[in-house]
């Protein structure tokens, strides 16, 4: 029995230790899709160096957005979506036709959410009238077979964005006020409504069927659940017509994920993914997800998450990024080092940095953002845009918008931008 555990622990080391050279050999050559933004055209990214604990000038993180923002503007299409709804990549035709426009629909939500963030531009004003409308004007989204419920993304992201247009000033006066207001309101109740109705048992939201395939889902995980928890919460003090239990089972489903190390699980379970090796549910596993976790329970006001568990996560987030590294562009989900997957990169790196904003001492935040900006920024391509995960084009426009989401709030916390 000893011999194995050790045989465990040392197995585990040298994974970690090959983790570590690999994701300095990933720094130097992985790839970054070129211009075209196409799945099959890659070319190498912009590297800014080895060190990416290095500071960033404020300079080239306003660069960096522009570039990214006139990316994503050259792009956009004439009914104010991005990318399409079918498959641009062989390896998706697997997945229920409905899901590649739930994704278009969630890619989309993501680029505006973030939109909504930076400086206003009349350029940036127009793409988001035209994101807005195509937005609005969306049919709600459906389960799209037996095990396919991707369209959980477009629910929950969708629902986010109307959250966050709702508290932006701008909808407050004209001449949106008029255009968005009302539509924005019975648009999110409708949302709210497929929510409740796509809500698992135990209270969190997924995007594949369980063991039990029934009308309402029977499987959910940490993060996606933690997307929304915020939203849910916030919609419910605007006075918008949400289910009480729903909220609250939301973010109970959150705060079980939690485990006594500071991960959370995967999704939720009696027995975490945890065997003393290599499981998905270690903290090098759950790098993202702790940040998500942590970030949407304070918001939603749970005291259990305070400055001491948020910094913690942050540090470890920066101490196993690695593990992040080596997941980056990885054409399998879940193939990397404790089970990370590529598409959890920039995702991770939004929530760090939503999760720094929740840090009452202003050179902690200052210095989780600062940590952030490297690491975000040694992975776009010179013309712009992100990817961590090639799929159809919806992976370029949710890594893209994340990343505009966590520089722009590191802006802000510097004290530049809106």
């Amino acid at each position: 029995m000893i011999d194995a555990l050790v045989l465990c622990a040392w197995a585990t080391l040298a994974q970690d230790a090959a983790a570590t050279q690999a994701a300095s050999a990933a720094t130097s050559s992985t790839a970054a899709t070129s211009s075209s933004g196409g799945a099959s055209a890659q070319a190498a990214p912009e590297q800014r160096g080895a060190d990416d604990s290095a500071p960033v000038p404020l300079e080239e993180v306003q660069q960096s957005l522009q570039r990214s923002v006139a990316w994503l503007l050259a792009r956009q299409n004439a009914d104010g979506s991005w990318g399409h709804a079918a498959p641009d990549s062989l390896h998706e035709l697997n997945y229920s036709p409905a899901s590649f426009r739930h994704w278009q629909l969630a890619g989309g939500a993501i680029v505006l959410w973030a939109f909504l963030q930076l400086d206003e531009t009349p350029a940036l004003r127009a793409a988001i009238e035209r994101g807005m409308d195509f937005t609005l004007q969306a049919p709600l989204p459906l389960r799209g077979s037996d095990w396919d419920i991707d369209g959980n993304w477009a629910l929950l992201y969708v629902t986010v964005l109307l959250d966050h247009a709702a508290g932006d000033p701008r909808f407050h006066a004209e001449p949106w006020k008029s255009r968005y207001a009302d539509r924005i309101r019975k648009k999110a109740e409708e949302y709210l409504a497929r929510l409740k109705l796509m809500q698992s048992p135990l209270g969190g939201w997924g995007y594949y069927e369980g063991e039990v395939v029934a009308a309402g889902p029977s499987w959910a995980t940490s993060f996606s659940t933690a997307a929304v928890v915020p939203a849910l919460h916030s919609a419910k003090a605007r006075g918008w017509a949400v289910d009480e239990a729903m909220c609250k089972d939301a973010l109970a489903y959150v705060r079980r994920c939690a485990l006594p190390s500071g991960a959370y699980q995967y999704d939720l379970r009696p027995v975490p993914r945890i065997n003393g090796g290599e499981g998905i549910d270690e903290i090098k596993g759950s790098l993202g997800r702790i940040q998500i976790g942590n970030w949407a329970r304070r918001v939603a006001g749970d005291k259990l998450v305070d400055d001491a568990r948020i910094d913690k996560g942050l540090d470890l987030f920066f101490e196993h990024h690695r593990f992040l590294d080596v997941a980056r562009m990885r054409p399998v989900p879940h193939e990397a080092y404790y089970a990370n997957a590529g598409y959890f990169y920039f995702f991770g790196h939004c929530y760090a940095a939503l999760a720094a904003d929740q840090l009452s001492d202003r050179e902690l935040r200052l210095k989780h953002h600062r940590q952030i900006r490297g690491h975000v920024l040694k992975a776009q391509a010179p013309t712009g845009q992100y990817v961590d995960f090639v799929g159809s084009f919806y992976s370029w426009t949710y890594a893209t918008g994340f990343a505009l989401v966590a520089l722009q709030r590191g802006l802000q916390a510097e004290g530049g931008a809106r």
